[in-house]
């Protein structure tokens, strides 16, 4: 069974009260260290299986966020990889793997929002998406740096992350206006650049994120406004390399509309959509500025060692 850390972990990032692939990469380190610290394993074998359950447990939980795996793989490997028989000992490889995975996304989220704000100039609007905290830290970092700059939102059905994005940006005293899904090509004429977040960025470069994304992707395209990706190496998903396609959640219908409500009609309630990367025009990364072409070389220098063993 794995710990209660685990359990209450992933059925918070199921249900969404953790949201956000970066914060869910690093909850889900966090409460591997928690359940490697509490665990009562007596031998080397043990400890490793219960890790590996919680591993799955984990995983299962957002299907679309490839941060999770990467994030969970980093910790867990560390203990697989770790010579020692001691379980004291691997306890410590673990807790210090998780701790290192937490600590590099926080500085990549950092560096990604300085690197980005230097794409925003004085005067712009701006489109965003959703509530990624990569995006809100762009467009934080260029209003602190004193361009004067405004924000447009849509509200992202139907669990309403837009509405997460308005407050914080006005509280940020960031002028924004929120927008219904439906009227951002609408609205896109009066848009100088989009900022996005991504929950996974292909081997080819296309971007799996919020459902609502590509649309936006398509109507920057076509109004011939830059549309930007934020997005830290550990969101590139290194199996798409050997042919695995990204899994696209589908959540609980209710969320839209209750299905007693509408007797013989099917709800969809797909979470995420894919952008393909002709509608891209950079992705911003924590060790630079790439086009989304570029992709494969990220995925090459970041998990080569996991593409050597997915070959075998």
């Amino acid at each position: 069974m794995t710990c209660d850390e685990v359990r209450e972990t992933a059925e918070r990032i199921f249900t969404m009260d953790i949201r956000g692939a970066a914060k869910i990469g690093r909850s889900a380190a966090a409460a591997l260290k928690a359940c490697a610290q509490g665990s009562t394993a007596a031998t080397r074998e043990a400890f490793i299986k219960e890790m590996e359950e919680a591993a799955r447990a984990l995983t299962e939980a957002r299907p679309s966020a490839v941060s999770l795996p990467n994030a969970v793989r980093f910790v867990v490997n560390r203990a697989r990889t770790c010579p020692s028989e001691d379980v004291a000992g691997l306890k410590e490889e673990v807790a210090a793997a998780a701790d290192e995975f937490i600590e590099n996304s926080l500085k990549a989220m950092e560096r990604i929002s300085r690197i980005g704000a230097r794409r925003l100039s004085d005067g712009d609007t701006v489109m965003t998406h959703c509530n990624s905290s990569l995006a809100l830290g762009i467009i934080k970092e260029a209003w602190r740096q004193g361009k004067d700059i405004r924000v447009m939102a849509p509200e992202a059905r139907p669990r309403y992350q837009g509405h997460i994005t308005a407050r914080e940006l006005a509280g940020e005293g960031i002028p924004v206006t929120l927008l219904v899904d439906s009227a951002v090509r609408t609205f896109m004429k009066e848009v100088d650049k989009v900022i996005v977040g991504a929950d996974s960025v292909a081997a080819n470069g296309a971007v799996i994120n919020k459902i609502g994304t590509s649309q936006l992707a398509l109507a920057a395209h076509e109004a011939r406004v830059v549309f930007m990706v934020a997005a830290e190496t550990y969101k590139f998903h290194p199996e798409t390399m050997v042919g695995e396609l990204v899994e696209i959640e589908e959540r609980d219908p209710a969320e839209v509309a209750q299905p007693e409500d509408f007797p013989g009609v099917e709800i969809r309630n797909p979470a995420f959509d894919v952008t393909p990367p002709e509608y891209i025009d950079l992705i911003i990364t924590e060790k630079g500025v790439i086009p989304p072409q570029a992709a494969i070389t990220i995925i090459k220098e970041e998990f080569g060692w996991l593409l050597s063993d997915s070959l075998e």
